[in-house]
């Protein structure tokens, strides 16, 4: 091979300019922006929450206990350690407001705090004034701030009196902003704020009830964060949680994280639907320049020189698609930075971030390979004075089995590059096997749209409609652009049907499995002496149909067999902070037990242990397992013994650990219900029981499932902004291939008007053509394809 000739050949190719290459720039171009900007946004949150990681934290380091208070030597220690510690308590309740005809009430996030909160940050009210003055209250009630949508919901106006559990407290403003609020994550009630002091007669903070305190320390500069945490651990025990400044909110973080790699993976599935288009284009490139191919080759060019001559040209237009792409996609975010700035709960540090610009190269370089190689690879089989006597062949040929093998393993790289990139192997495994799939119908599709063409072209039963042959026969006929359109058009269709599946099969679910499944009320805290009067007052209701209760105590799983639990099961949804604990003698009537035994009645021996079976599993554990759980800073060590079904999906009761009464015989706890009512009765039902036990919480589940909703709903929006690019790349690749075929359809309708035909039968022709292939993909992107079933 001569690079000198091919360098020449290629740099002489390039002063024509693009002409013949838009298509093939837009495509690459649109698909690389895409994950660009995806990744620019993902980028700028992450970086956000590492910069502001204290203020969303509240303190460079967090220490959170379940359910109490930190003892003396543990506030000992935080007091020798920490140049300022602020306390917090954060639990669910119910504010309640006395209306005049009745009380209005409502699910609130309360968090108590102390007079050095925030540590970092400010907390914005409306109207402007302090926190610590809006919490100093009026004429001896202590004050509080609530969220607008709460105080508005509840008709309470400013210097209004409401309650939480028993004690009253004075509306002093309107919570705008608190800097940590993006920690909290998802929450089922809009938040209050209160004095921790000013809760003291409340009964919301007895012995067992549902509640976590937070620590927030400020801590020297120079404090090193590991050793902090590694002596945090070793005074508090192994019952707490630690975060720091470093990921001040890994919740969020995670969903970002998740969120933008599916969002890339989406892209992906844009620059597959532009690899149409940037392969078509090189071949329509490719057949314009069969006279000088044919030339170089008369004149003693050998194939390699030729193929290295087109593959610089194609390479140097590749670079400078995924420039534009890159430039585009930076340009978009950073130009829409204030807009997206103001919808993020979190903050974004915007700029042009490496990581993201290199991802998308990546992708976009591979995908051009991809897709430009088969086409050039036919250069090297064609021979000279086969290029002169047939100046536009349409036979199908596969290159030769060096350039297949080349194809298949970057293929694998892009496939393995998305694994890796993305976070979500598994995920973007799938998705490689769905477009894959989906690849390979629509060829298959394609091919029997042209089959079945030409056979109705032929068929007796069109005898005399000569518009509808000609559009059959051309659709049909060799040289047609039928695998592009279907290709393009299918595939985008099919990404934004499979998005649109998703979001309807969630909505759907929700709706439909509700009223059969779903109970009304979900109540927490309901203290052992309050269960009979509570039962009494849903026994006697003709309405409820159903009402389940369970002790509940929170425990932390930290060891099993021994050694520390993370290392035996990884990092496993049940190991991530407290988890709810019941204990019951005897298994209740809906109780599924798939192996073991439950333990006698009245059983007083080793404390045993129940588990969840699919959980089990995923955490490979084992009948005999020995696992160890803090509660309430006691350590309890107990056998497995038997495992059992558990369905979340219900909404009902439903604990991942069960143990025998006796082993936790002592520990202050509460009780939790679900109740199961017509939907009029709900209502009477929250009044009676809010009135005669205030410090029970009551969450109504379609609340919390319209909650679940809405965030669905945001997701598959972002989602649908991302098909909707792979469908505009789709129809960039129609345009090209209506592009390419423009000379030949000139030359048809010039032929048509000679021998008589008119211009609106051409014009029909044309359209008509346009419907098949358009319905074609369409029909196939309706029914259940790889990127729709199954996983």
């Amino acid at each position: 091979m001569n690079w000198s000739a091919a360098f020449k050949i290629a740099a002489r190719e390039l002063r024509g300019g693009l002409r013949g290459f838009r298509v093939f720039l837009a495509c690459l171009a649109l698909g690389v922006a895409a994950i660009t900007a995806v990744g620019i946004v993902r980028e700028s949150i992450t970086a956000g929450l590492e910069r502001e990681g204290a203020s969303i934290l509240g303190g460079d380091a967090s220490i959170q206990l379940t359910y109490r208070f930190a003892e003396d030597f543990e506030r000992d220690w935080m007091a020798e350690n920490a140049l300022a510690t602020s306390e917090i308590v954060d639990f669910r309740s119910m504010a309640v407001f006395d209306a005049g005809e009745g009380a209005e009430r409502a699910l609130t996030q309360v968090k108590g705090v102390d007079g050095l909160y925030p540590l970092y940050g400010e907390v914005v009210l409306d109207p402007p004034r302090s926190l610590a003055l809006a919490l100093a209250g009026q004429d001896g009630v202590p004050g509080a701030v609530m969220d607008r949508v709460l105080a508005d919901r509840l008709g309470l106006a400013a210097r209004g009196i409401f309650r939480l559990g028993t004690q009253e407290f004075v509306l002093s403003g309107i919570l705008e902003r608190e800097p940590d609020s993006a920690q909290g994550g998802f929450g089922l009630g809009p938040r209050t704020i209160v004095r921790t002091e000013d809760l003291a007669n409340s009964g919301l903070l007895a012995p067992g009830t549902l509640f976590e305190t937070e620590y927030r320390l400020r801590l020297a500069e120079e404090f090193p964060l590991d050793i902090a945490r590694a002596e945090a651990e070793q005074a508090f025990g192994p019952g707490i949680r630690w975060r720091d400044r470093r990921n001040g909110a890994p919740g969020v973080a995670v969903f970002v994280d998740r969120l933008g790699s599916f969002l890339v993976l989406v892209g992906l599935a844009g620059l597959a639907v532009g690899g149409v288009g940037v392969s078509a284009a090189v071949r329509s490139f490719l057949a314009e320049k069969t006279g000088v191919i044919a030339t170089l080759k008369t004149l003693g060019a050998e194939s390699p020189t030729i193929f290295a001559s087109y593959f610089l040209q194609i390479g140097a237009l590749s670079v400078l698609g995924i420039l534009l792409g890159l430039a585009l996609g930076v340009a978009a975010p950073l130009a829409f930075a204030p807009v997206i700035e103001a919808r993020l709960p979190v903050p974004a540090a915007f700029a042009v971030h490496a990581s993201a610009l290199w991802e998308a190269a990546l992708y976009g370089a591979l995908s051009a390979l991809i897709f430009t190689l088969w086409p050039l690879a036919r250069t090297e089989e064609v021979r000279a004075a086969t290029l002169f006597r047939d100046a536009v062949s349409t036979k199908f040929k596969l290159p030769r089995p060096f350039w297949l093998i080349v194809i298949a393993l970057l293929l694998a790289l892009l496939v393995l590059s998305a694994a890796i990139l993305s976070g979500v192997p598994t995920l973007a495994l799938w998705s490689a096997v769905g477009i894959g799939g989906a690849f390979v119908t629509l060829v298959l599709a394609a091919l029997g749209v042209r089959s079945l063409a030409r056979w109705l072209a032929k068929s007796q039963m069109l005898r005399g409609r000569t518009t509808a042959r000609l559009a059959l026969g051309a659709v049909g006929g060799p040289g047609g652009d039928a695998m592009s359109v279907v290709l393009s058009l299918g595939l985008g269709l099919s990404v934004l049907a499979a998005v649109g599946q998703i979001d309807r099969n969630l909505r759907n679910a929700i709706a439909s499995d509700l009223p059969q499944v779903a109970p009304s009320y979900f109540m927490v805290d309901i203290q052992t002496d309050q269960l009979g009067g509570f039962m009494e007052r849903l026994n006697t209701d003709d309405a409820v149909s159903r009402v389940e209760t369970a002790p509940m105590l929170r425990g932390i799983i930290t060891e099993i067999n021994g050694r520390p639990a993370r290392e035996t099961a990884g990092d496993h949804w049940v190991l991530e902070g407290d988890r709810g604990i019941t204990y019951s003698d005897l298994p209740t009537e809906q109780t599924v037990i798939t192996e073991g035994e439950w333990w006698p009645e009245d059983y007083t021996g080793p404390a045993q242990i129940s588990f969840a079976a699919e959980e089990a599993e995923e955490m490979g554990l084992s009948l005999g397992d020995r696992m160890t759980i803090n509660v309430l800073g006691r350590d309890i060590e107990g056998e497995i013994t038997s495992f059992r079904v558990v369905d979340f999906s219900t909404a009902g009761i439903g604990f991942v650990l069960s143990m025998n009464p006796s082993a936790l015989a002592g520990a202050p706890h509460t009780h939790i219900a679900t109740i199961y009512a017509e939907e009029a009765a709900e209502a009477p039902i929250l009044r009676d029981l809010a009135s005669a036990y205030p410090n029970i919480t009551a969450i109504r589940v379609r609340d919390a499932i319209a909650r679940v909703t809405d965030v669905l709903a945001g997701i598959a929006a972002a989602i649908t902004y991302g098909a909707l690019a792979t469908l505009i790349t789709g129809g960039v690749v129609l345009i090209g291939a209506a592009a390419a075929g423009e000379r030949g359809r000139v030359y048809e309708a010039a032929i048509l008007k000679t021998i008589g035909a008119t211009r609106g039968a051409i014009l029909a022709n044309f359209t008509l053509r346009s419907a098949i292939l358009g319905g074609a993909a369409g029909l196939w992107r309706s029914s259940p394809g790889p990127l729709q079933g199954g996983r």
